[in-house]
């Protein structure tokens, strides 16, 4: 058994250690699904330009220049280290892959489906505490959905569309009270958006995500059974996209995420008479978010395109949190984006993208006054195939 030699740092692992490690760079979701998206900083609800457009703005499918079908297939590698009071987390690579596939039914009805990682990964820490001790802190959660839906074209100006999102989740805790093994649930939800066009050079979008509903997790233990449940936040997002001259556009976006409703308190179920280490309820404390993302696009000839974007979303931890989110250090605030495509045919087009999140450190206003850092790098490889 791991032996606790700082009482106050472990109190604050037991509540910081279940909640989820955000393994995204705008609290625990992605700025986007594929280096096209990661290229232009998330800013991608107006102009949507490739399949995975369905997990993020289903009407955009309607946009796509396409006459039968488009494929999109990415893998991104993503490198976040992160810290707690100078010591760093033993796992720091993990691979997200995402894919997406549109087909054109007729002129107004396009039918699609995406799947990708919307967070997870992990922590892995020896030690957390900055006093001597075994404080050893792990977790894993993963999030993954997928996404059939439609986009239907009204007329030439308006496209709709929306989505059914089938996810699953699962979690795995261990610190020095206790250890939950790795458990999965399944969940739903729904998204819907438009796209707007208001003249050949301006167009705005909006995309809807409702709150993620998903099933309790359930540990089986010699105590008895404990549950958990860990819904996704619902998200609200708009966008205008300007085309200026041909081959430039530039496109801002701003998006809530309602993390406080699913990350501010999540309550868990315990057998009658309980009176373990493991509390009834592990306070986050997860603000709300609203993300700012620009970027911009241009056509350099008839087969390349360069891409940079800036994205900003204020941490949802902040200095009163700390201390309950030693498992979960999703506080990076600025990004910085670049993209390129390149064309290897009429049908076959190559992408590639690279973001950092650049550091950011928050520490515990209350004792204990543990510190909790991260940065961020995401280099993501696309293959976009149509006809």
């Amino acid at each position: 058994m791991t032996v606790i030699r700082n009482t106050r740092t472990a109190a604050a692992v037991v509540l910081g250690i279940a909640a989820p490690y955000a393994a995204a760079t705008n609290g625990d979701h992605m700025l986007g699904l594929s280096a096209i998206q990661n290229g232009m900083a998330g800013a991608i609800v107006a102009a949507p330009q490739d399949a995975t457009t369905v997990l993020v703005n289903p009407a955009g499918m309607a946009e796509l220049d396409i006459k039968d079908v488009r494929f999109d297939l990415g893998l991104g590698f993503f490198n976040p280290p992160r810290r707690v009071n100078g010591m760093d987390s033993d796992s720091d690579l993990y691979m997200m892959p995402a894919g997406a596939a549109a087909f054109r039914i007729n002129e107004r009805l396009t039918l699609g489906m995406g799947m990708g990682g919307q967070s997870g990964m992990g922590v892995d820490f020896a030690d957390t505490a900055a006093a001597p001790g075994n404080q050893a802190v792990v977790t894993t959660k993963q999030f993954f959905k997928v996404s059939p839906g439609f986009a239907y074209r009204v007329n030439d100006r308006l496209a709709i569309g929306a989505t059914v999102n089938l996810n699953y989740q699962s979690l795995a805790l261990s610190n020095p009270a206790y250890t939950l093994p790795q458990n999965q649930v399944f969940g739903w939800g729904v998204s819907a958006g438009m796209v707007w066009k208001l003249n050949p050079a301006l167009q705005m979008g909006a995309a809807w995500s409702s709150k993620q509903k998903m099933n309790d997790f359930e540990w089986n233990t010699a105590a008895g059974k404990f549950t958990m449940g860990m819904d996704a936040p619902q998200t609200l997002a708009l966008g205008l996209a300007w085309r200026p001259m041909p081959g430039l556009l530039v496109e801002g976006d701003i998006k809530k995420i309602w993390f406080g409703d699913v990350l501010n308190t999540v309550s868990m179920g315990r057998p009658a008479g309980y009176a373990g280490p493991i509390p009834a309820a592990l306070n986050f404390g997860w603000s709300d978010q609203t993300v700012f993302a620009f970027a911009v696009q241009k056509d350099i000839g008839d087969k390349t395109q360069v891409r940079v974007g800036l994205n900003y979303g204020k941490s949802p931890i902040g200095p009163e949190d700390v201390n309950s989110n030693l498992g979960s250090l999703a506080v990076v605030e600025k990004h910085l984006t670049l993209g390129l495509s390149r064309k290897f045919s009429d049908k076959a087009t190559g992408s590639v993208s690279y973001v950092h999140a650049f550091k950011n450190s928050v520490t515990s206003n209350v004792a204990p006054f543990n510190t909790i850092e991260l940065k961020q790098n995401l280099l993501n490889l696309q293959i976009s195939y149509q006809f």
